[in-house]
């Protein structure tokens, strides 16, 4: 997992551009929603019965000037006609009465049509005119947006995992150092990309032989996957064509494997597994599923944009600060800073996107502290664990879509009361076990007045988040919660940073402990180029979670296990070993999917409540993100505070312990967590 290619001199742009632009769309059309729900109420308000005036009133046809006593002789006359013999008895089966009354309503139904015709047509002034044309407009963005959705996504995906390989950004085990490295990881790339392609071709193949009404959108949409796949293809090729000159010569062949990206060992073990049964298109297939949860996945790209930026600002810094006069010992320093980590994770959607995003600020924070290298790079790894069962976070959000037996409002309740548990835990494990640290805080009288004076820096931050909120509150009545933050961070941490280029236009973005900022345009530029690559990485490794999931689902493993317990216990204990394991070889989003489909009916059945099941779900990846061989959050540290600092810690002496505590003490915390969340509530209700 390392980088290169792209050099920071504006040619960035030919990937990060575009990327930006479809970012930006996709706010933009979650927004007009909300626009478009409030010009409807604007224009009931100006001009009452709006809705009927959004389109050109249709004259009627009737005649309202009927004469309505020929009408009934007529209509009399035309059943006579109709039935002979009942005319020649002088017999009808018709009451004159009722006919002459239904031809009364038909010609006062007739006079209200025109009534209504004249009286639109005389609301139909200029005015309403204009504006309904721009509401219209909206309206067909809307349905545009809706439609293409699942075209946006495809784009993305394809254009950021070429930008990932160009950029050698993909997720592995550990980074290219040396040519042999660099060769057996570009090699079983291209192999994995091949396959991708061939499902593609095949799937769509299949779809035509199955189907010969495929609808035009689908076609465009299997024409764009093969496109994508075509072009990482050819990507992939050129980079194990030209082969960088940084690179060291020799290497170990056990080691060159654990440099291949994560999504290229999914894709070979799914891609193989597929091909055996007889079903090559299988990846193609459940690659294709994703674009039934289209819009969850672009949030996912949007929550990583956020982070990006909220990378780019001072905000992290300024936090800091605010702590940084009690001179706190690295223990304390490093439960604060997880803990204080809760709140943007939640808001960042997943624990990765925010240990990308500020990870190396609260590893930098943290040493500068007197943090030792493994307490720092622990307290790192796990600064997005805790935030994961707080409101808005978007993982919890898809549990509730994907699941009726639970609500939103459920599931963030509880996981107040599980961050409460998680935090204590950690805060225990890290104050208690190998603390080398003493406890002597500043007075308050000295630590009080500079830490006011940090917190007053903080001011203008929380004004711009307010203005924005309340901005989209009274102006497109919408409140801040799960389902609106993914189109309302992003205008946030635009908006914070066009405040920074504002106010640190003059002073250059120098000040004493800040981070020199580089002006809206590079900033905005610096947290796309770094968005553009992340996407690549995260999303097709979820992809290919998704199809691992599908090997697993089609393999019918989970059919070798009871599909319910007698004992609620024994499910648990179950639950908890399986769900720990998928969080260490699957991404959250795509390890959801496939626990929906599998393990929660046979935790239901087994007798275990739908919410205990999802809290300790979300417990067990955590825990699982956090354990080898995998331990992803530990990979996406080791991204973000460079492999040195972690080939030092290595490097370190010591007892076991104090040589993997980075490894060993977040294990012990989420461990201890995940025991008593899983089991103790059982207790009371099993």
């Amino acid at each position: 997992m390392s980088q290169g290619g792209f050099r920071r001199n504006g040619l960035e742009w030919l990937s990060s551009l575009p990327a930006c632009l479809l970012l930006l769309s996709v706010v933009l059309f979650s927004t007009s929603s909300d626009i478009h729900n409030q010009m409807l109420r604007g224009g009931e308000q100006l001009w009452s019965g709006y809705y009927k005036l959004r389109v050109d009133p249709v004259q009627p046809t009737c005649d309202p000037n009927v004469d309505i006593d020929a009408a009934v002789q007529e209509e009399l006359a035309k059943e006579g006609s109709d039935n002979p013999m009942a005319a020649l008895l002088g017999a009808s089966e018709k009451d004159p009465d009722e006919v002459r009354l239904a031809i009364e309503r038909s010609v006062a139904d007739c006079r209200q049509s025109y009534q209504s015709y004249e009286n639109l047509k005389d609301k139909l002034t200029p005015g309403v005119k204009a504006y309904r044309a721009v509401e219209l407009f909206v309206a067909d963005l809307i349905a545009f947006g809706l439609e293409s959705q699942r075209y946006i996504l495809v784009i993305l995906v394809m254009l950021c995992a070429v930008t990932a390989t160009l950029t050698r950004h993909h997720i592995a085990m550990r980074a290219m150092e040396t040519r042999l490295d660099y060769m057996v990881s570009h090699t079983l790339q291209t192999i994995a990309n091949a396959m991708l392609l061939g499902s593609s071709v095949i799937f769509r193949q299949s779809s035509f032989g199955a189907d010969t009404t495929m609808s035009s959108d689908e076609l465009l949409l299997h024409n764009l996957w093969i496109t994508g796949f075509a072009a990482l293809t050819l990507t992939s090729l050129y980079r194990l064509i030209r082969v960088p000159d940084d690179l060291r010569e020799g290497g170990d062949l056990n080691k060159a494997f654990l440099a291949v990206p994560l999504y290229t060992v999914m894709c070979l073990i799914s891609g193989t597994y597929f091909a055996l049964i007889g079903h090559a298109s299988g990846i193609g297939i459940y690659l294709g599923k994703m674009m039934e949860l289209s819009d969850m996945f672009l949030n996912v790209g949007l929550y990583v944009w956020v982070g990006m930026m909220l990378k780019q600002t001072r905000l992290a810094t300024l936090v800091f600060n605010v702590f940084r006069p009690w001179r706190m010992p690295p223990e304390m320093l490093a439960v604060v800073a997880v803990l204080v980590a809760a709140v943007p994770t939640a808001y960042t959607g997943a624990s990765g996107i925010f240990v990308i995003a500020a990870g190396a600020v609260i590893y930098s924070e943290l040493r500068a502290a007197g943090a030792r290298r493994h307490l720092a790079l622990a307290a790192t790894a796990m600064s997005g664990s805790m935030g994961v069962v707080l409101r808005p976070c978007l993982l919890v959000v898809v549990i509730a879509y994907l699941n009726r037996e639970v609500t939103t409002d459920e599931l963030f309740g509880w996981g107040i009361w599980v961050f409460v548990l998680t935090a204590t835990m950690f805060t225990v494990v890290v104050l208690t076990v190998n603390r080398q640290s003493k406890f002597n805080l500043a007075p308050a009288s000295m630590a009080f007045p500079p830490m006011m004076s940090a917190l007053k820096q903080l001011i203008p931050y929380a004004l711009v988040i307010t203005a924005v909120v309340l901005l989209y509150r009274f102006a497109l009545d919408v409140q801040m919660d799960e389902f609106s933050a993914p189109r309302l961070l992003p205008v946030i941490m635009l908006a914070i940073l066009l405040y920074e280029h504002v106010s640190l236009k003059n002073r250059k973005g120098r000040a004493s402990g800040e981070i020199n900022h580089q002006g809206l345009e590079r900033s905005l530029r610096s947290a796309t180029n770094d968005t553009t690559a992340e996407i690549g990485a995260l999303l097709l490794l979820l992809g290919l979670s998704v199809s691992i999931g599908g090997v697993i689902e089609r393999s019918h493993i989970m059919g070798a296990f009871p599909q319910a317990f007698d004992s609620a216990w024994s499910a648990m204990l179950l639950m908890v070993l399986i769900l720990v394991v998928l969080g260490m070889i699957m991404d959250a989003f795509g390890a959801v999917i496939l626990v929906t489909a599998t393990v929660a009916t046979i935790a239901y059945s087994s007798g275990i409540h739908p919410i205990h099941f999802w809290m300790v779900t979300l417990v067990a990846f955590e825990l699982g993100y956090l354990s080898p061989p995998v331990a992803l959050n530990h990979l996406l540290t080791r991204q973000v505070v460079g492999e040195g600092e972690v080939l030092a810690a290595q490097q370190e002496e010591g007892t076991f312990y104090q040589r993997h505590e980075r490894i060993i003490m977040p294990l012990i915390a989420m461990g201890i967590s995940l025991v008593l969340v899983a089991f103790v509530p059982l207790l009371f209700y099993a």
